[in-house]
């Protein structure tokens, strides 16, 4: 299973919020080109880089920070936040970015989605964020109707490899993750699911791994000292 520590950016630094609000923000570093190598050092091969700004206002905002990081780390680096056209996410990938991550796009236009996973392929993968089993939109702003397991799978039959899934209410919380989630998600045939969202506890990575989820998403739980990158890169990645 592979580990992503996340990097979100907003106002040009890389913060945390609780439960995707953005006035419970957390600011834990003003440079994060650094936490990037800090994160490289501590054995991570992998980075989950958000746009905040981005995904409010459907704009590539800190892309150049962002760029900074695709393109002097030489990690493998999945991108979301604001990527709502064909051009950006070609803006992206030539900056150095692994996989680009289409969020309130996948929702609003699904053909955007078809035709951008078949030029891509597994270069583009959706973010699904959830709130009370409905998928949220606008950067987590607006839940819609649409319920969360079934946008998935409906995902995966567009062609869709890759979800990167958030239970919202777990997000920042560090009081664990939503484990029945994705022993409900990983049963959708061809579909890789990465859990993100409120992941706290070395079991949690355990049962993640022994589910048959692909990668985990990290993020307040590095930043705080809950789980310690090194030992999580061993028992995910290394071991066995």
């Amino acid at each position: 299973m592979h580990i992503y520590p996340a990097i979100d950016i907003r106002g040009g630094n890389a913060v945390r919020l609780l439960r995707g609000d953005y006035s419970k923000e957390t600011v834990y570093s003003l440079n994060p080109v650094d936490v990037a190598l800090k994160f490289k050092k501590a054995g991570a091969t992998r980075l989950h880089v958000v746009d905040l700004d981005g995904a409010l206002e459907g704009e590539l905002v800190n892309k150049d920070i962002i760029k900074k990081i695709t393109s002097n780390l030489g990690m493998f680096v999945e991108v979301g936040g604001g990527i709502r056209s064909v051009s950006r996410i070609n803006e992206y990938l030539a900056a150095g970015a692994s996989r680009v991550i289409l969020g309130s796009a996948a929702v609003e236009d699904e053909g955007f989605v078809k035709d951008a996973v078949k030029f891509f392929g597994d270069k583009v993968a959706v973010g699904v964020d959830a709130l009370g089993g409905k998928v949220a939109i606008g950067g987590w702003k607006t839940i819609t109707d649409i319920d969360a397991y079934d946008f998935c799978a409906q995902l995966r039959e567009g062609g869709v490899r890759t979800v990167i899934c958030t239970d919202i209410s777990k997000d920042g919380a560090l009081e664990g993750t939503n484990l029945e989630a994705y022993r409900k998600l990983v049963k959708i045939k061809g579909l890789r699911v990465i859990a993100s969202g409120g992941i706290t506890y070395y079991e949690e990575l355990e049962q993640l791994k022994e589910m048959g989820v692909r990668g985990a998403v990290l993020g307040k739980a590095l930043y705080d000292g809950a789980l310690d990158l090194s030992k999580v890169v061993e028992l995910c990645e290394n071991a066995g």
